[in-house]
């Protein structure tokens, strides 16, 4: 029975990598029509609304000192969609999630305290300078998604930090719903001005909420799956290998075609991040 439990957390966990990279891959067919400040609002007001009918955070409401924590997680939360957003606009999908990973990656290297640790901070430094553009070259990576995608990492970093303090103040499924409400109060006025209101066009709703469910309601109930069957490390070394989904998603869907340069750096942030976590595991 455990083997089996085991078995299907994993498959959970890459069920969940793969619903967001493809769901990005997706949104980024929305830009064309309401640009990506557009399909972030629409991904997170129909989110906000799906994960409120699932989760039912009226039952369990947070008390009042527990406000400025899920407030700061939802706003990092909402800043991370929307920056990843305005980098893959840009730049492709893989490079640009693997840039946003440096935040989690972050987070995992600060723990390090043994000094032959500290490969992996070569190997993610490494990767992402290789990843950095080259403005001179004339396939040069835009400097701008670069510069979305590593604040993008920022704010997942952030998401990380409160994310955890706010769900040991309020049920998970709860705090995560409050947490894209709070993104959604900003963002989508934020579409709405930036779309001139065209993301409340009735045909745009059925795309929005094919996002909002792909990106982010479907992969947040398997990771809460996975999360009851396989201890946390695990899942942390299994999510190390979304920069590689990200790519493979960008390939398949979008047709982004990556330097032999480009997929080694993503493997060396991949490494770094499996190391890390291995190493924080062992202590």
């Amino acid at each position: 029975m455990q083997a089996r439990a085991l078995l299907v957390a994993i498959l959970s966990v890459f069920g969940a990598m793969c619903a967001i990279q493809f769901g990005a891959s997706f949104a980024k067919q929305l830009f064309p029509l309401v640009g990506p400040i557009g399909t972030t609002a629409l991904r997170v007001g129909f989110s906000a609304l799906i994960l409120w009918l699932v989760f039912r955070p009226w039952r369990q409401w947070p008390r009042a000192r527990h406000w400025r924590a899920i407030t700061v997680y939802g706003g990092c939360l909402g800043g991370m969609m929307m920056l990843l957003y305005l980098s893959i606009e840009t730049i492709p999908l893989g490079i640009a999630v693997a840039l946003e990973f440096t935040g989690p990656l972050l987070v995992a290297l600060i723990s390090i305290r043994r000094a032959r640790d500290s490969l992996w901070i070569v190997l993610a430094v490494g990767g992402v300078i290789t990843l950095l553009p080259d403005l001179s070259g004339v396939d040069a990576l835009d400097p701008r998604g670069v510069a979305y995608a590593l604040a993008a990492g920022g704010c997942w970093a952030g998401y990380i930090l409160f994310g955890q303090k706010a769900g040991n103040l309020a049920p998970g499924g709860g705090t995560v719903a409050l947490g894209m409400s709070v993104a959604a109060l900003y963002l989508v006025p934020a579409g709405y001005i930036a779309t001139d209101g065209a993301i409340f066009q009735w045909q745009l709703i059925p795309l929005g909420v094919a996002v909002a469910l792909i990106s982010s309601a479907i992969p947040y109930s398997l990771e809460m799956i996975a999360l009851r069957n396989m201890p946390k490390q695990t899942f942390s070394v299994m999510m190390s290998l979304e920069p590689a989904v990200a790519a493979m998603a960008g390939l398949l869907v979008l047709d982004e075609q990556l330097a032999l340069r480009q997929w080694l750096a993503i493997g060396m942030v991949i490494s770094a991040s499996l190391g890390s976590t291995l190493s924080a595991k062992r202590r």
